[in-house]
């Protein structure tokens, strides 16, 4: 006991000194708020489109000049077919070590008639007042409101750590410090499409890109509010499903009960790949899933739990598995079914059986488990249950030998990714955000959204941690989509800590 009040005693003033060295960046982004603001909000108003190829190509260039302006030398890298990759580096003087920091700049596409002001290019800073969002000009000067919001397409998914970072060097240079690592900086344009030349690219410029770790600045933070280091993310993988009934509509009155229904085929289907309570059925799915460790377990039981706020938020009476803990629900693989079409409902229903129904399901995964692992499982349990599978329309001749025909299609898929907390950089990291803030921030084993860092993994074969700083409601992908002033600003604070700090906690290694 007096070892470790001895200990603590020491580790306080240390503590106190770090967050008394936070103070100064604090103190100089209090006085930059507006000009950071600006600043982002001229990046939001380029309209960022994925597979908008002019529009990602004047983000780009204005992402590259924002860079080159902090003294970063930048180039562009280019693979033909592709939205460029904004590359930057920055040398720290004596720095042993180098880490990659990773955002993108392209957005899902929009519906600007679902937006509030119509203009999902047109930043606007909203204040909540009764409930509703309410637009408020930027003033000239002075401080803003840190629960304000600017809305924009890709403000939280995913410009927003773009500017922290380079908000944070502007930081540490004028308070007088130098970041403890050689940075690199790696901004895509093409994650919002699956990133089909990112396995090229990296390819191409992996010299370039040598590296100790990488740091991925994408995703929203934990739900209680709270900075997180997330230590791995689950894999993905999508099927769009067609199963077939009658040729031509039928009369439900004259044929049915006797003609397969199409939706209700559908619906068996569905059903037999998971249970209500999300277990997934297929026949040795489980085989390969790495379960997670007695540590992974213990460090997303001692998270914040949300749960019951969330219930209450989203309006649901209870969750599956009992109510079990979210944050072990994503340890796990899951099975989501995205849509299913099927004749029509309400006003345009009509008593007759479809001719076909279609479903979209996505497959989360957990390490270990590959897309082309559970493809070849999913299939064989379809042929088991009496499926006859096919992967191009099917023809008249397959409807007529077959009484269940169901076409897949499969789309790309990534696998997971998960780090020890023990590892190198997970150890410089958590010990550079601990001290920040004088407290252990939240250590995540993995997240429940899919990034594609497996390919970095696989082609680099180096670390990847997920260091987010968007609110989680920030609506991504979706309408109205926003970033919190505060998850701005505890983003710069956290990324000059960052930036300056790790070297202090990185293991040395012994020659």
């Amino acid at each position: 006991m007096r070892i470790a009040t001895a200990l603590l005693a020491l580790a306080a003033p240390t503590t106190m000194l770090a967050q008394r060295a936070s103070a100064p960046v604090r103190d100089w982004r209090a006085t930059h708020e507006i000009a950071i603001v600006r600043e982002m909000n001229a990046l939001l108003a380029l309209p960022n489109i994925t597979r908008d190829t002019a529009g990602l190509r004047r983000n780009a260039t204005a992402i590259a000049a924002l860079m080159q302006r902090r003294g970063i030398a930048t180039r562009l890298l280019e693979v033909s077919g592709g939205p460029p990759v904004v590359y930057g580096e920055l040398k720290a003087t004596k720095a042993t070590r180098t880490i990659v920091l990773y955002a993108h700049y392209d957005g899902q596409p929009v519906n600007a008639s679902e937006w509030q002001g119509g203009a999902p290019f047109t930043p606007a800073f909203r204040v909540q007042r009764d409930g509703k969002w309410v637009d408020t000009p930027l003033p000239d000067s002075g401080r803003l409101d840190p629960e304000g919001r600017i809305f924009a397409r890709g403000s939280g998914d995913d410009k927003a750590p773009i500017i922290a970072i380079l908000a944070a060097l502007d930081a540490i240079k004028a308070t007088g410090g130098s970041p403890s690592v050689n940075l690199k900086f790696f901004f895509e344009g093409e994650e919002e499409s699956e990133s089909v030349h990112l396995e090229q690219t990296l390819r191409t410029h992996a010299a370039l890109l040598a590296s100790d770790g990488w740091i991925f600045c994408d995703s929203p933070i934990h739900a209680s509010r709270q900075l997180q280091v997330v230590l791995g993310v689950r894999g993905s993988m999508g099927l769009e499903l067609t199963v077939y009934g009658p040729s031509r509509a039928l009369h439900s009155g004259h044929y049915g009960n006797w003609a397969p229904n199409p939706g209700i085929l559908v619906a068996e289907l569905v059903t037999s790949l998971r249970d209500a309570d999300g277990r997934i059925l297929v026949k040795g799915f489980q085989d390969d899933v790495t379960p997670p460790t007695p540590k992974e377990i213990a460090a997303a039981r001692a998270l914040p739990r949300p749960d019951s706020a969330l219930r209450q938020e989203l309006l649901l009476g209870g969750t599956e598995a009992n109510d079990a803990l979210l944050a072990e629900r994503l340890l796990l693989p899951g099975l989501n079914v995205r849509g299913i079409r099927v004749g029509n409902v309400e006003g345009a229903a009509a008593n007759a059986i479809a001719t076909d129904a279609k479903a979209s399901i996505d497959f989360r995964l957990v390490p270990r488990q590959t897309p082309e692992r559970i493809r070849q499982l999913v299939e064989a349990h379809l042929t088991a249950n009496g499926w006859y599978v096919t992967h191009a329309a099917a023809t008249d001749q397959e409807r007529l030998t077959h009484r269940k025909v169901v076409r897949l299609v499969w789309g790309g898929g990534d696998e997971a990714t998960r780090v020890s907390a023990d590892s190198p950089l997970a150890t410089a990291l958590l010990g550079a955000m601990d001290e920040m803030l004088g407290k252990p921030i939240l250590r995540v084993p993995t997240m429940g959204g899919s990034l594609p860092t497996a390919v970095f993994e696989h082609t680099l074969g180096v670390p990847l941690i997920v260091f987010p700083i968007a609110n989680h409601d920030d609506n991504q992908h979706a309408k109205d989509e926003n970033i919190r002033l505060q998850n701005l600003w505890d983003g710069i604070d956290a990324f000059a800590a960052m930036f300056t700090r790790l070297d202090r906690f990185w293991p040395r290694t012994t020659p």
